[in-house]
């Protein structure tokens, strides 16, 4: 008899490969949760440690918070910018550079795995090198970066001129997750330099670390060449600058497109393709050491 258990009933959907099309897709997220965990796992069994590097953490992020506001103490107002907005800014670009590193941060360790010869092993295990690369030494003492950056956007958000509004949340909402996948795209092409050169990590952390120095207050104050490179070459403005502009609906100071303020959702769509082929592409061309 043949076996009729493939073939759909009358007027019964076929979504068979619509499932299968949804695992593909959503399986590198359940690989790098479950990766994410064991290194929490790992991390609880030192729970002292744990919660003195969390709290170091913590410590370098309200100094960073206090530079901003001794910075907007002494100037009253920084390119138009009032102190609150000034922490509307640092707060947008440190929870999402905070985020990324948690997530993504350990892509800047590739050399040492091509190196050490780690990288091989992860190339014959059935998940994705990328992600057993962004998961390695996954630690929650990360969330001491990113716990006071939220809780900064919370005073800020409390104390400028933003109509609570379902629209005004949902577009804090876009933005935040916009700046993180810009972060972690930025995070991914940088840390692919090492297939390259395997001591390009400094190189890479003058963008991701300096980055965040750099978005954390009002582009504005830097000039006009340099706005324009962090918006049309490595584009770090739309992380918060731009998005700040929208929220507050001010002008741009230095007169930038207005339209640019609405594009962070589709720079990050477009820095994360080109990521993923930047990474593709570094991954082709990878000499195994050898050893």
């Amino acid at each position: 008899m043949a076996d009729t258990r493939l073939v759909p009933a009358v007027g019964e959907r076929d979504d068979g490969p619509l499932r299968r099309a949804a695992t593909t897709v959503l399986r590198p997220f359940g690989d790098y949760r479950r990766l994410a965990w064991l290194w929490v796992r790992a991390a609880a069994q030192y729970p002292l440690s744990l919660v003195l590097m969390s709290l170091a953490v913590t410590v370098g992020v309200l100094t960073q918070v206090g530079a901003v506001v001794i910075v907007f103490g002494h100037a009253d107002t920084l390119a138009g910018f009032t102190v609150y907005e000034g922490l509307l800014v640092f707060a947008l670009a440190s929870s999402a550079f905070g985020i990324a590193d948690m997530c993504a941060g350990s892509v800047e360790r590739l050399g040492g795995h091509i190196r050490s010869g780690t990288l091989d092993a992860m190339l014959i295990r059935p998940v994705s090198p990328l992600v057993q690369v962004a998961a390695d030494e996954f630690s929650p003492r990360r969330l001491g970066k990113v716990v006071p950056a939220l809780v900064i956007l919370g005073v800020a958000l409390a104390n400028v001129d933003l109509d609570p509004s379902p629209a005004t949340v949902a577009l804090l909402v876009v933005t935040m997750v916009s700046g993180t996948l810009i972060c972690v795209a930025i995070w991914v092409i940088t840390g692919c330099l090492q297939f390259f050169v395997a001591g390009a990590r400094e190189a890479a952390n003058a963008l991701t670390y300096g980055g965040q120095a750099l978005t954390e207050y009002p582009l504005a104050i830097y000039g006009r060449d340099i706005v324009r490179s962090v918006t049309y070459v490595v584009p770090l403005a739309f992380v918060s600058w731009q998005p700040v502009l929208l929220l507050l609906d001010r002008p741009d100071p230095l007169g930038m497109p207005e339209y640019l303020r609405h594009m962070g959702p589709v720079v990050a769509l477009l820095l994360c393709v080109c990521a993923v082929l930047v990474w593709r592409f570094g991954l082709r061309h990878y000499r195994s050491t050898g050893s």
